[in-house]
Order: structure tokens, then sequence, then C-alpha cells
């Protein structure tokens, strides 16, 4: 007689939680501008995402690299109100953003946007996830110089356990309900589609 043993594997779901989450709004600089591929619609993309975490009441947190050569974070983005923590490191979990993590109560959730997919975004993945912190890459709000290095940037971190989601997927994730008492103000940045960002011709490649 032969016994077959299986190990019950549980695939991580994903679900976002308001009540979990954090923000991370990686190195959108001013010098990066003319540089990354779909700067201004990723910039975009992330405003729109930093809106609904205001209304939400999820925390934000800013990062800029070396901003005395590389600048500070773009107007647009929306982000004048949050200290703009300074780095050289490229991942964003430097001992300042680690400080205000810990004084949040350490979400479980981060909703990562900014740039670079294959340097900064990738080594906070790296780092989040080793903390046992589930990553959500917002794919839309995010890019790198060369759209090579940030396609095949999403799919490494895919096989790392990062989640990729898109600007519309995260807002309706994080109401769950027409019911919810905020969802008539989340809608209004959902009124035009987020702008195209060169991903769907590639969707294979994720």
């Amino acid at each position: 007689m032969f016994y077959c043993e299986f190990s019950l594997v549980v695939a991580k779901i994903g679900r976002l939680s308001t009540k979990d989450a954090v923000l991370l709004l990686c190195d959108m600089q001013e010098k990066f501008r003319p540089n990354i591929f779909q700067f201004s619609n990723i910039v975009s993309n992330a405003a729109r995402v930093l809106q609904a975490s205001r209304i939400l009441n999820i925390p934000s947190i800013v990062t800029e690299q070396y901003p005395k050569g590389l600048g500070p974070t773009v107007p647009e983005l929306g982000a004048e109100d949050l200290k703009a923590h300074a780095k050289t490191s490229f991942t964003m979990m430097i001992e300042a953003v680690e400080k205000e993590l810990e004084a949040l109560g350490n979400p479980k959730q981060a909703i990562l946007c900014g740039i670079e997919a294959h340097a900064c975004i990738a080594c906070t993945t790296y780092d989040l996830l080793e903390k046992g912190v589930e990553v959500h890459i917002v794919a839309d709000a995010v890019s790198s110089r060369s759209q090579t290095d940030r396609l095949f940037a999403l799919s490494r971190l895919k096989q790392s356990g990062a989640f990729l989601t898109t600007t519309e997927a995260v807002l309706l994730q994080l109401v769950q309900d027409a019911k919810h008492p905020n969802f008539k103000e989340v809608q209004k940045l959902l009124a035009h589609p987020s702008p195209d960002t060169g991903l769907l011709a590639f969707f294979s490649a994720l």
C-alpha cells in the first residue's frame, strides 16, 4: 500500500486593507523627469493613490534619492505636506523610515509607487518581504529609465512574492463597497481612466 503525502500550500490572497496598509512613495524627483519612461503618467497615477490614501486615512511615506543632486519631489505628486526622507541607499528602508513605520505600528501591507523599478523599488520590496510585509507594487505607478528594466523588474519582483496591481485596482480594493462612507470621494479619482504607461503590450511578460 502506498501513501501519498500532500503539503497544503495556501496561496496569499493579497487583499488590501486600510487598517493594515502604508503608502510608500519612492524618489519621484525633478532630475528624473526627462529620463524615466512615462514619468508624467507614472507620477499622475501615484498622485491618485496618494489622494485616495488621504481620503482613507492611510499613512504615506516619501523618500528622495540624493536630493542635493537629483532635486526635490516633483510638485504634481502633491506630497508637499509630507516630510521627504533623504537617502543614498537604493532601498527606502533607511533608519528614518524604519522609525516612522515603527511609530505607525509596523503596517502589514505596503503599497509601493515610484522609481526606479529595477533599483530602489526592487531593493525596497526585497527588504519589506524579508520582514514579512505584504508588498503591493502599483505597476502603472512604477517605472525605470528603460522599459526593458521596468518590465524585467516587475517580473522578477512577482517571482519574489510581491503583488502586482494597478492604480484603479488599489483604490477599489481599499474601499471594497459602494456603501463605504468615502466611496464617492474615491470614485471621483476614477472619473477618467488611468493614463496608459505602456504595460499592456508586454502583459504576457509579467
